[in-house]
């Protein structure tokens, strides 16, 4: 007998109008083929900045020698993880904000950080994980780091901190996720990114199944 297994979607849904990093590419779709009298079938296409919705950085996105996204091990992206509600008051999510949760910690850990989302609108000043932070997840053996905001790293800041510390140790990094409604704790993490060939970044369809 099958036993059903519930999943929980934290993919925002990619449409017309969301909001994208200021300056990156829209997303955009168009019909190329419409069912009618003489066509029986529905075809459309689409374009995107790779890294509108939730996504996985491939190391070529912050390093001009690194792994693009189709060279990077799947095993990272599946596999146990913790959910760890990192809300708060200011810019950083710190350290100490977060080694209390991280006892027999799991190889991934994905961070809520957004009080509110709408997709529709640019959050500007969006709370985000301060370097050390990501240096604690290293010593706890951390190989993966996820959030729901649109990057590991303030909008504000002119470097990417958090994004070197990841590429010295060769972390992964899923940003745009949605976890607003999700509870804390360990579930699998399920988030493979699209094989696309030399990018660096791909979508993801990312979910959580109970353990």
């Amino acid at each position: 007998m099958r036993t059903e297994t519930r999943l929980i979607d934290i993919t925002p849904p990619v449409r017309s109008g969301m909001a994208v990093f200021p300056g990156d590419a829209v997303y955009q779709s168009k019909p190329s083929f419409q069912i009618g009298p003489e066509c029986p079938v529905n075809v459309a296409e689409f374009s995107v900045s790779y890294h509108c919705g939730a996504h996985a950085d491939a190391p070529l996105h912050y390093d001009p020698h690194g792994a693009t996204i189709d060279e990077l091990d799947l095993d990272d992206f599946v596999g146990l993880a913790r959910l760890i509600d990192a809300r708060g008051e200011g810019p950083l999510c710190c350290p100490e904000d977060i080694k209390d949760q991280l006892p027999n910690s799991p190889p991934r850990i994905l961070f809520r950080l957004a009080k509110r989302q709408d997709p529709m609108v640019w959050p500007t000043g969006f709370r985000s994980l301060a370097p050390s932070t990501l240096e604690l997840l290293v010593e706890r053996g951390v190989r993966l780091v996820g959030v729901d905001v649109p990057s590991v790293h303030p909008d504000t800041f002119r470097g990417l901190p958090a994004h070197m510390v990841a590429r010295c140790n060769n972390m992964r990094i899923l940003e745009n996720l949605e976890l607003s409604g999700v509870s804390s704790g360990d579930y699998e993490l399920i988030a493979l990114p699209m094989k696309l060939e030399d990018l660096d970044a791909a979508p993801v369809r990312a979910v959580l199944r109970f353990l």
